[in-house]
């Protein structure tokens, strides 16, 4: 991590740039993803899937076979654990589904509140680094409780060309309806308009990096509408010298093993301490699954250190630029 001691304050944007690409690299990619997809469908997915997932797919569909198999390479323990997550998910969101619910406001005027389910929604399960199954429990349950009739989900492929056992397992557990193993922006553009293979959707959920987002985004200018354009996984902690560091620690790592263009910064009032929280850092991180993406994110992230006075101008700054900038950036 980059150690700053006491920065003025004309250089506090720059500090705070997110290692990420500009908005305009992306966007340009994904204008010719959606652009190719919309005029050769399946065979632009295949092309993309090799040239950014490094993937040859045959198929893109996974069949009732590849199901099968996915489901009995995930232990036993495993699901029985997402079968529990599945049950608590289902009982919460079951609880707000209502009846119609109708008012007589004025002698002769009744109005009424209604829930319809969207008929057509589109998952998209990130798979890339880490297969995030507890995604697809809180999107497919709900979507399956509230009826919709057809849920597609698309995860990207793994090395042999399938996706992650775990998905598939908690896919077929909560209901999803069809199964593709595609991921990034084609995912997104495929679902958003259709393919000879890939059903056109409704409304399009899910997380995922930066050209997902700006994929999702494109897609609601009048192809699919979404649930929100996810932003990056960062964390900005204050400390001062009464902190426990291994929390200060464990909280930063945790952001920071999401993917390489994390960010995390902690800024202090206690110089002192960041010695001892590189050194806690270092001891935490080895203990990692996920260590060599942690290092990367943590490459990209700051220690900073402020005298009391400017600290608390920081902080209220920093609390302004945090929510704009995320709001242009998205």
């Amino acid at each position: 991590m980059r150690n700053i001691i006491y920065p003025k304050k004309e250089t506090w944007f720059e500090i705070l740039k997110r290692p990420t690409q500009t908005v305009k690299e992306i966007e340009t990619t994904v204008n010719q993803v959606f652009e190719d997809v919309q005029k050769n469908g399946d065979t632009a997915i295949k092309k993309y899937t090799k040239k950014f997932d490094k993937v040859a797919v045959t198929t893109l569909k996974v069949t009732q076979e590849e199901i099968s198999i996915a489901v009995e390479a995930v232990s036993s323990k495993l699901k029985k654990a997402i079968q529990q997550a599945a049950a608590n998910i289902e009982k919460f969101h079951r609880a707000q589904k209502t009846e119609k619910i109708y008012q007589e406001t004025t002698p002769g005027v009744v109005c009424w509140q209604e829930k319809r389910p969207i008929e057509k929604v589109g998952l998209y399960i990130p798979g890339g680094t880490a297969p995030l199954f507890s995604t697809v429990l809180m999107l497919a349950i709900p979507a399956k409780i509230a009826g919709c009739r057809e849920i597609v989900l698309c995860s990207p492929p793994q090395k042999d060309g399938q996706i992650a056992p775990e998905v598939v397992y908690t896919a077929q557990l909560c209901g999803v309806t069809q199964l593709f193993a595609v991921g990034g922006a084609q995912a997104i553009a495929a679902m958003a308009l259709g393919t000879e293979s890939i059903p056109q959707v409704d409304k399009l959920f899910g997380p995922g990096n930066q050209y997902v987002t700006a994929a999702k985004q494109y897609a609601s200018q009048g192809k699919a509408a979404i649930d929100m354009p996810a932003g990056p996984s960062e964390v900005l902690i204050a400390i001062d010298a009464t902190a426990n560091l291994e929390f200060v620690a464990a909280d930063l790592l945790s952001q920071a093993e999401h993917g390489v263009d994390s960010q995390v910064v902690l800024v202090t009032t206690a110089p002192d301490k960041i010695p001892i929280l590189e050194e806690i850092l270092k001891h935490q991180l080895n203990a990692l699954a996920r260590k060599e993406m942690a290092a990367k994110a943590l490459g990209n992230s700051k220690l900073i250190s402020f005298v009391n006075h400017t600290f608390k101008s920081f902080y209220q700054w920093n609390r302004l630029f945090f929510i704009t900038f995320a709001i242009s950036n998205n």
